[in-house]
């Protein structure tokens, strides 16, 4: 099934006053009233607010909205704007009806309105942490009149979005391709064989989903809970969801243990605020790495902070980029603080679905992989949803091997002993590479050997197809060469390859029929890369690819 993930959708308007005041009030007026600060005290000094019925002026600081729309009309004007903006940005279909999230500019702010909270404002849950409350109002006016009369404190307003399917943004045009399954065959991809039973071992990975339930496999003692007022795991029909998750999760680290934590509710949805509530609770709880199959394509006040909050306690956040074939990744996956993750197929090809980014980190196995369900079904679940677990796994696995790294070296060790997607180094598809815990885990190795056909792909500019070699080995190989067959009149080449340093990659550019390439067939090119004599190849089976360019 192909499996897209859900939307977090936050419009945070912090600044709201100020910018309508900013776009109604005169210059001059500007110049006396300020929402924060020494001009705030100033202009009331200055011009005293009209005493409320039976009042006596007294307490300067204490503003309310009817005495500052009596000291100008164009404040009145003003809080009309920022009445009739939270109107149309919290009364949406999409969020939680007569719900806000609502951040304060400081610890301070946020206390005061605990205090003062009441009558139509009912705290239905706090982050102290990031001073947030999750607020349920019975009117609208209830919460403008708390702005207007304490806008000095506020620092966000948010609608309380729900986490749903994603209608498909812009796409990226791309080549058309024909994609293979992984099914069993996730792991030997990864250059993993063998015993990694002990992969894991003393780590602990939070899933942040729809819970993830015993049919994953995981042993009891490695399986662990935390209900935020969810329950543990659902049981509707996309509530396996987390169950394969934490399956994938479960499968690259045998020994990591599972700290499951649900994030949506019965309606299959989650929002902002338990989100961040989840990535809290993850971090309190002593683990190392929070993955999140989940994303959003607006960024919010209160899930950066859950961020940071993470990131200063040495967590890390790793996140699905997003299904959509967008020129951009998901939030959180977009935060530079996160290991956002894209997806590829059993050739290394970039999946047809996976979302791009200036911020990707990696990618991995995603499409065709088959997972644990509920209910003890086995399903095909493709998806940057796959694809994130299986990099937060390669964490655990690299922590327990190496205790004495931090969850950013290992990140880093990922990224740097990645295999070549597409064009050598770094690009928007593939982040830094392919996820290749094989030669991560024996890059200090020199007795390890890995010499590959990365990549290759056809350059439309020169008309030339571009054979990417690199060498995956723990030190470096002389003597390889590379036996080219096809491309201009179907001669055979055979390419020897200069010296090649551990991780050093090359390219073999091949010019291209082009009368073939406009032919039914196309123009077909096979690389077969051939070992020095004497020299144990770890996997073989990656030293030879053939691919069709064809404009049919």
């Amino acid at each position: 099934m192909q499996n897209r993930f859900p939307i977090l959708v936050p419009l945070a308007i912090g600044g709201l006053l100020a910018l309508v005041l900013l776009l109604l009030l005169p210059r001059d007026w500007l110049g006396k009233w300020s929402l924060t600060g020494p001009l705030r005290r100033q202009f009331i000094t200055e011009n005293p607010p009209r005493p409320p019925q039976g009042g006596d002026g007294s307490g300067a600081e204490t503003v309310h909205a009817p005495d500052l729309m009596a000291v100008d009309p164009k404040w009145a004007e003003a809080s009309a704007a920022v009445m009739e903006m939270l109107r149309r940005r919290l009364e949406d279909k999409d969020a939680r009806g007569k719900e806000a999230l609502i951040t304060f500019k400081d610890e301070a702010a946020y206390r005061r309105f605990l205090e003062r909270a009441g009558g139509g404002l009912k705290v239905l849950g706090k982050l102290d942490d990031f001073n947030t409350v999750r607020v349920a109002y019975d009117s609208l006016d209830d919460l403008h009149k708390d702005i207007l009369g304490n806008a000095a404190d506020y620092g966000d307003i948010s609608a309380n979005y729900y986490a749903y399917m994603p209608d498909v943004p812009a796409q990226e045009e791309r080549a058309a391709q024909t994609e293979v399954a992984f099914g069993d065959a996730m792991l030997p991809f990864l250059g993993v064989f063998g015993d990694h039973s002990g992969w894991g071992k003393g780590v602990t990975v939070a899933v942040l989903d729809s819970g993830v339930a015993a049919d994953a496999g995981i042993p009891a003692s490695q399986l662990k809970y935390i209900d935020i007022g969810l329950g543990t795991v659902g049981s509707g029909s996309e509530d396996g969801h987390g169950t394969a998750v934490g399956y994938l999760v479960n499968q690259v680290a045998p020994g990591a243990d599972i700290l499951s934590i649900r994030v949506t509710g019965a309606d299959g949805v989650s929002d902002l605020f338990t989100l961040a509530q989840g990535i809290r609770t993850a971090v309190d709880s002593g683990v190392s790495a929070v993955n999140i199959s989940l994303g959003a394509y607006q960024n919010s006040l209160v899930l950066s902070a859950a961020i940071a909050y993470a990131a200063e306690r040495g967590v890390l956040v790793v996140a699905a980029g997003g299904n959509d074939q967008a020129a951009q990744l998901t939030w959180p996956a977009a935060d530079a603080r996160v290991v956002s993750v894209g997806a590829v197929d059993a050739l290394g090809q970039q999946a047809t679905f996976s979302n791009s980014g200036e911020n990707l980190s990696l990618t991995a196995p995603g499409y065709g992989i088959y997972t644990p369900w509920l209910g003890g079904d086995r399903i095909v679940f493709d998806g940057t949803s796959a694809s994130s677990p299986i990099v937060a796994g390669a964490i655990a696995a690299l922590l327990s091997v190496n205790p004495g790294l931090t969850t950013e070296q290992a990140a880093g060790y990922l990224k740097q002993y990645s295999s070549d997607g597409g064009a050598p180094g770094a690009d928007a598809s593939y982040g830094s590479g392919i996820l290749n815990l094989g030669w991560v885990m024996n890059s200090s190795n020199p007795n390890y050997f890995d010499t590959a056909v990365s990549s290759q792909y056809y350059n439309n500019r020169t008309g030339q197809m571009e054979i990417v070699v690199q060498n995956r080995s723990g030190q470096g190989v002389n003597g390889l060469q590379l036996q080219v067959s096809g491309g201009n009149g179907g001669t055979q080449n055979l390419v020897n390859l200069p010296l090649m340093a551990a991780g050093a990659s090359y390219v073999v550019a091949v010019p291209i029929d082009q009368s073939a390439v406009n032919s039914a067939s196309g123009a077909s090119v096979q690389a077969r890369l051939i070992n020095p004599p004497g020299l144990t190849d770890a996997q073989p089976s990656n030293n030879q690819r053939a691919s069709v360019i064809s404009k049919k």
